[in-house]
């Protein structure tokens, strides 16, 4: 029986894999993939373990570990850098490397845990950027047809914390992922007014990266949103529910709104969390919210997969009672569901 999942996730809980395969190159992420799916066995392919909730029963199949490594560029003032980069690399660390070497597109990206592959299947956003703004194509294992196969940015239909990849669970298997950023010293037009008011600039204008970086990594300090053993406020999965996207008429009135394209209106979760009664801090067991940021479930030590479920729960109901509206859980359930 392998070590408990918990060991490998950034919530700190869930129970044993019935196998745990640690893979370091692309042909052994395939084959062990194939060979479980051949065999009927049950598969979860697990990057960083910051997106994930595993019940405490464990997962009763073939855990994929992706270390998969290697960082490939070519730069150009003309076109630009393409950068073609493992799965199983660092996304905070290629992150890093993004803004000190001029590549712009991913300085408001800083700070967030988890492994490039796993990147595009969420459409990772935050601060108004999002990785799919420079995702130019992804190479994955299709467990579906059993090949290699790539899917440009125009095939992933990248959306709101989603992709084709998410939209299609069980299908891909995402091996590497070429990225396209322009280059230069100053970050893309910042979109998000609570980083534009860090910088000291108006929404819209333009910061150099790397203050753009420090200011996010600020920002996502003091919401306990960068990992940090010794602060439980950071043993979450982030963001525990995305922010509800709906019709204008079902906003409450003082919430935050920001139209989106098709007409509809993207509101405030943590908004919603903290008008429906739920402050910071508020515990269910030993698993609690952030006591910076409503937005994240917290795991106080030694809590439980159920503890946490419990409280989310508690939340999205409370949620729908108080407003109508729906929160949706942003990180994959594994054994269970709310």
């Amino acid at each position: 029986m392998a070590d408990l999942l918990a060991g490998h996730t950034t919530l700190r809980v869930g129970g044993p894999a019935a196998e745990f395969v640690e893979v370091t190159s692309e042909t052994a992420l395939i084959e062990a993939v194939r060979e479980a799916d051949e065999a009927g066995t049950p598969v979860l392919v697990l990057g960083g373990g910051s997106n994930l909730l595993v019940a405490d029963e464990g997962f009763d199949g073939r855990v994929v570990a992706v270390r998969t490594t290697g960082v490939q560029v070519d730069a150009d003032a003309c076109g630009g850098a393409v950068v073609r980069v493992a799965a199983g690399e660092s996304w905070d660390a290629l992150a890093e490397r993004a803004t000190h070497d001029g590549w712009i597109g991913a300085e408001a990206l800083a700070g967030i845990p988890g492994m490039v592959g796993s990147t595009p299947i969420q459409n990772v956003g935050a601060y108004g950027q999002e990785v799919g703004q420079t995702v130019a194509s992804v190479r994955c294992w299709d467990r579906q047809t059993g090949e290699v196969r790539t899917l440009f940015a125009r095939d992933l239909r990248f959306g709101y914390r989603t992709s084709r990849l998410k939209q299609e669970p069980g299908r891909w298997v995402v091996l590497e992922v070429l990225f396209q950023f322009r280059l230069g010293d100053l970050g893309a037009p910042v979109g998000y007014a609570e980083l534009a008011d860090r910088l000291g600039i108006a929404v819209g204008q333009r910061a150099p990266s790397v203050d753009v970086r420090a200011a996010v990594l600020g920002l996502r300090r003091g919401k306990g949103m960068v990992l940090d053993p010794g602060d439980h406020d950071t043993w979450s999965a982030g963001s525990f529910f995305t922010n509800p996207v709906v019709a204008g008429s079902v906003v409450p009135e003082g919430a935050p709104s920001w139209p989106q394209d098709d007409g509809q209106v993207k509101t405030s979760a943590a908004w919603l969390i903290e008008r429906a009664g739920f402050g910071k801090g508020y515990r269910h067991g030993a698993a609690a919210l952030s006591s910076k940021h409503t937005l994240a479930l917290t795991n106080r030590g030694g809590a439980t997969a159920g503890e946490l479920l419990g409280l989310a729960r508690e939340v999205r109901d409370g949620v729908r009672d108080r407003f109508g509206i729906e929160l949706v859980n942003e990180p994959v359930l594994v054994g269970c569901s709310l």
